[in-house]
């Protein structure tokens, strides 16, 4: 790391002293300076592996930039976000902090082992190995080796020893996180990031599984509105103030729930969510929000859409923005395929269907 990107790092670390007035003259100065030392990270966004998100998106994930992912539980959320991190972390120099509230890191490696033993570009057939697979490879190898460890169990194991060879890759750029609703907060949140910042050149995405279990202590909220907006605007300060992507995925509200396709306004404190984030991609099951058209006319065909999942970019400050597109599903294997496309069916709008 060069002497200027040190003190940029520095100004970026949360401290007021990063914050002070420049003429437009000096600000030219610096981005020429960073060119001229071949520092682009400005300029070349981390691909996230899902082609059609990139291409949309302008390239990928972008520096100060808050990405929103939101859809109702079991839409695979954080199967789509821990694949993204998973692809960052196997990009050589991007490290991924992934940080869960719903999953302890035992169990997204289990996730991450799944994903791996298949191709999910490809039909996985009968070839790939789902969670209760690699539990019954566990026990039953330990019950034969008393002596037998986990790695040791995954290496020698045919159907698991690959997954353990690409994990191997980019095991030590994803670095996991339990986080607790009591006692993970904002404040705590920039301390690690700010840490990791350092210690990786600023080469460093953070994910936020999910938004609204961050606790924002000793701050106090109202309602579950505000402490929305006090979380959203947090994770969107730590962004800009350290120079990093922060995705973050976000639970939907009661009533919006109940909707045929949700939408960005169906997410809880979404009038905060709107202003803070740069990206927001919003999932919907695509066989639930076909338009009834397409399912009269071919209900067979129809059918095969249940395992696809819509991924609306709802907002996109640097682009096009109210595209569908659609990734299959690979459910028992955790992962999507990130070989996507431009949805040509008519879905419904929710705007316009009175149930």
């Amino acid at each position: 790391m060069t002497k200027n990107t040190k003190n940029r790092a520095s100004e970026a670390s949360g401290s007021q002293s990063g914050y002070r007035p420049r003429s437009l003259k000096q600000v030219l100065q610096e981005a020429d300076e960073m060119v001229v030392q071949g520092e682009l990270d400005e300029y070349l966004p981390v691909p996230t592996g899902f082609n059609q998100i990139d291409r949309i998106i302008g390239g990928g994930l972008r520096k100060t930039e808050l990405v929103l992912v939101g859809g109702r539980q079991g839409i695979g959320k954080t199967v789509f976000a821990l694949q993204v991190a998973r692809n960052l972390a196997l990009n050589e120099g991007t490290y991924a902090l992934y940080i869960s509230f719903e999953h302890n890191e035992i169990h997204l490696l289990n996730r991450l082992i799944c994903l791996e033993s298949i191709d999910p570009t490809r039909d996985p057939g009968v070839s790939g190995v789902r969670l209760k697979d690699l539990h019954n490879i566990v026990v039953s190898t330990r019950g034969r080796s008393a002596s037998a460890g986990l790695y040791d169990i995954l290496a020698r194991n045919a159907k698991t020893s690959r997954a353990m060879k690409t994990i191997a890759k980019y095991a030590d750029n994803l670095i996991l996180m339990k986080g607790s609703p009591a006692t993970t907060t904002l404040g705590g949140i920039r301390e690690m990031v700010q840490t990791l910042v350092k210690a990786t050149g600023g080469k460093l995405v953070l994910f936020v599984d999910y938004l609204q279990k961050i606790a924002i202590y000793p701050e106090r909220a109202a309602n579950e509105a505000e402490k929305v907006t006090i979380v959203v605007e947090g994770l969107k300060d730590i962004a800009m103030t350290m120079n990093i992507p922060v995705v973050s995925v976000v639970a939907a509200e009661r009533e919006g729930l109940k909707a045929r396709r949700l939408h960005m306004f169906h997410l809880r404190g979404s009038s905060a969510l709107d202003y803070e984030c740069d990206i927001a991609i919003i999932m919907n099951n695509k066989f639930q929000i076909l338009s009834k058209d397409h399912i009269a006319f071919n209900p067979y065909k129809s059918e095969a859409f249940r395992d696809w999942v819509v991924f609306t970019i709802e907002k996109n400050r640097a682009g096009r923005a109210m595209i569908d597109l659609e990734f299959q599903l690979r459910p028992q294997y955790f992962s999507f395929n990130p070989k996507g496309n431009i949805v040509e069916q008519k879905l419904i709008d929710e705007k316009i269907i009175v149930e």
